[in-house]
């Protein structure tokens, strides 16, 4: 059709290696901002994640040492830990760090770039800005499940693929808070303010606090 431009081809940076994912939590969750991840033919510009620092952190689910579940989380940098949440939701983290202290980033919320027709498909009836904008949302946006956990997202040619953000994110787009949803000691926002986002972005998840667990009373 006259006048009809191609789309542009998508702009990745350069492919993120375990070394990046080796470094500390607090540093490695806020340079994932605009970074992009593939899976199953969608690509999501990554706008919103939290972070988590294992054995150090009451809130971290490896907070009392490895499990069967967590297992993956003590293993080598740059796996993914994808968890199932309040019986229904996939959640997916990547983790980070020295091997051994099972730090996690949690993937909060992205933008679809990539895989459209795909992502469409997988969250029908759902508008766009909506497709990745929540950890579940995300999850089920790539196509990720209990059967994609401890798969090693630095693998060339495996199903996941992680590229940095083709420009650098200027340090006054970024804005921090306190986790959602956590409870507990890991949720007081002073010492805790490890949930990243970029300023400005619509798929960025909305803020909820964790609500008090309700003391049970002995019948």
């Amino acid at each position: 059709m006259a006048g009809q431009q191609d789309p542009s081809p998508l702009e990745l940076g350069h492919r993120l290696e375990r070394d990046f994912f080796s470094e500390d939590v607090l540093d490695v969750a806020p340079a994932l901002l605009g970074a992009t991840i593939s899976h199953a033919g969608v690509t999501l510009r990554l706008t919103e994640v939290e972070a988590y620092a294992g054995t150090a952190d009451p809130g971290s689910h490896a907070f009392r040492g490895p499990t069967p579940r967590t297992e993956v989380m003590f293993g080598a940098a740059g796996h993914l830990y994808v968890y199932f949440t309040y019986g229904m939701h996939w959640c997916a983290n990547l983790v980070c760090g020295p091997e051994g202290e099972a730090s996690a980033v949690l993937l909060r919320a992205g933008e679809v770039v990539a895989g459209e027709d795909v992502a469409a498909a997988r969250r029908t009836g759902v508008v766009r800005r909506d497709w990745a904008r929540g950890p579940a949302r995300l999850a089920t946006t790539l196509g990720l499940r209990g059967e994609q956990t401890g798969l090693d997202a630095c693998a060339r040619g495996g199903p996941v693929a992680l590229h940095a953000a083709p420009h650098a994110i200027p340090a006054r787009a970024i804005r921090t808070g306190p986790r959602v949803g956590v409870s507990g000691a890991g949720g007081e926002a002073a010492a805790y303010p490890w949930r990243f986002w970029l300023d400005g972005e619509p798929t960025v998840s909305v803020y909820r606090p964790a609500k008090p667990r309700a003391r049970r009373h002995p019948a």
